[in-house]
């Protein structure tokens, strides 16, 4: 593929650094994903179209209570985001990031550094029919939780149509 040099002013420059996922993104690949970001619409989000309501941030998410625990909770938002609808997990990041008002990396440290792996070794967990090491890995961090990490993943396969 042919490359071209292109200038940029610096409030260019740090919108497509905002939108980037350290370590992964080139510039060139982030530009390529926000269109996906802009013009992405959710699942719950097309039956609001011709209604004249913006749809919230938590009428696509799964409900969580509030006491759990936020690396659960963002993760879980993540994995249900990337189970349910049309979002990858950089995409599912950028929007769960944006819903607690923080930035992306701090989702991504959620999902790697406090599970132990890396973003690459996360997008193999999303990947494996019936999500088996992932639950593993989600219960063992988060005992106490295991019933809502079961009915979140397994809600999600059986929408996806990846249920075993």
């Amino acid at each position: 593929m042919q490359m071209h040099q292109v200038e940029v002013d610096d409030e260019v420059f740090q919108f497509i650094k905002g939108h980037a996922e350290p370590l992964v993104d080139t510039f060139n690949s982030t530009l390529k994903r926000l269109p996906a970001l802009t013009e992405m619409k959710g699942p719950a989000q097309t039956s609001f179209r011709g209604k004249g309501k913006q749809p919230s941030h938590s009428d696509i998410l799964p409900p969580l209570p509030k006491r759990v625990p936020q690396a659960l909770r963002q993760t879980m938002e993540v994995v249900y985001l990337v189970l349910s609808g049309p979002y990858n997990r950089s995409s599912a990041t950028h929007y769960v990031a944006r819903h607690h008002n923080i930035t992306p990396q701090a989702v991504i440290d959620k999902y790697t550094r406090q599970l132990n792996s890396t973003a690459g070794e996360f997008d193999q967990l999303l990947e494996q029919p019936g999500l088996a090491d992932l639950r593993r890995i989600l219960n063992s961090k988060f005992p106490d939780y295991r019933q809502l990490i079961d009915e979140i993943t397994e809600g999600c396969l059986k929408e996806s149509g990846k249920a075993q």
